[in-house]
């Protein structure tokens, strides 16, 4: 099968422990042809949605570590047509660009997306775990999401902790995230001064949440495939950060899910299929769902790390990509049988 990464530039991968590379490598060990594209790429000529490509060349001998695959690698830039690749996989940083959305809406039908455009639309930003809450749901702590400086002030004030997590709604990586304390109101004053108005031309979303108890000793990321949960790790914070990301200096730890965990997975992950969102990190704080990314979730490395396991987390990923190419082959060779069928009574 053909696969084209839709994500970040080649030269910004990290070599060591990017999730991206272990499945582009993977794809090639198995030898099927691989490309990437960022956004800013794609374009259309005479009424074909293309991309210029980077394309990765074929090797006869895949080497072992990231790195060495890296540096080996044979790039070569191509334009080539979207609708001829069998998956489109996105791979790209927040925050969403609607307008590379927009281009791929004319191949959603031709080819297999991970994952899809409707649901990456509705599930782009932190909003999209307020979709697992509701009246009679404790799964996600309590949230509010305003511009509006007076109205998450006085939430914050009527809050029964002393403690709340202040973020901004497209951020990602652990950007932005602050630990917010009542006795420091003056400081919350301008700080949220400083998120709704960073942007001149247009004042921003913040998420105001509830602060978990030992959130300060790390937060659970599950990688979820097709529903159901294929990986984790504890993340711990570094020493002078509350933030658990590894970008934020974060360590990881072997982590089993708890029963608690394992239910929260049975709960979501019939929405993420029905969403079409089928390749997703989710992060979890004392048995609190408080994020979910579904445009590049990462941790793949650092879970086959501390697990050792013979079976790599991205292994699975492109088994699971394999099969869904098989089922639209098979499925279009059999309504292509069918039709043979009608058009010759």
């Amino acid at each position: 099968m053909n696969v084209c990464f839709l994500m970040y530039p080649w030269d910004e991968i990290d070599p060591d422990n990017d999730s991206s590379l272990a499945l582009i490598k993977e794809c090639s060990k198995r030898g099927h042809g691989v490309a990437i594209c960022t956004p800013s790429n794609l374009t259309i000529r005479d009424s074909v949605t293309s991309a210029f490509c980077t394309v990765i060349g074929r090797m006869d001998k895949v080497p072992t570590s990231l790195k060495s695959f890296y540096n080996k690698a044979k790039l070569r830039v191509e334009m080539l047509p979207l609708a001829g690749f069998d998956v489109i996989f996105f791979r790209a940083n927040p925050p969403l660009d609607p307008i590379m959305l927009n281009f791929l809406d004319s191949v959603k039908d031709d080819v297999f997306l991970m994952n899809s455009l409707q649901g990456l639309r509705e599930a782009n930003n932190k909003l999209y775990t307020a979709a697992f809450g509701d009246a009679h749901s404790n799964i996600i702590p309590n949230t509010h999401v305003s511009k509006n400086k007076k109205y998450l002030i006085d939430r914050i004030k009527e809050s029964k902790s002393e403690k709340m997590i202040i973020k901004p709604l497209n951020g990602f990586g652990g950007s932005g995230v602050i630990l917010i304390e009542k006795s420091a109101m003056n400081n919350i004053t301008s700080l949220l001064d400083f998120y709704i108005n960073r942007d001149k031309e247009n004042s921003n979303y913040v998420i105001l949440q509830d602060y978990i108890e030992g959130a300060d000793k790390g937060d659970i990321r599950i990688l979820m495939l097709n529903g159901q949960p294929i990986g984790a790790m504890k993340r711990v914070p570094g020493q002078d950060d509350h933030r658990s990301n590894v970008s934020a200096g974060g360590t990881v730890q072997r982590h089993s899910l708890t029963k608690e965990e394992k239910d929260l997975c049975k709960q979501i992950g019939p929405k993420l299929v029905k969403d079409g969102l089928y390749f997703v990190g989710i992060d979890v704080i004392g048995g609190k769902l408080v994020e979910v990314n579904v445009m590049s979730p990462g941790g793949i490395t650092y879970i086959n790390k501390v697990y050792k396991s013979k079976r790599k987390v991205e292994e699975r990923v492109i088994d699971f990509l394999e099969s869904k190419v098989l089922d639209k082959l098979q499925a279009f060779d059999r309504r292509s049988r069918l039709r043979k069928t009608v058009d010759e009574a």
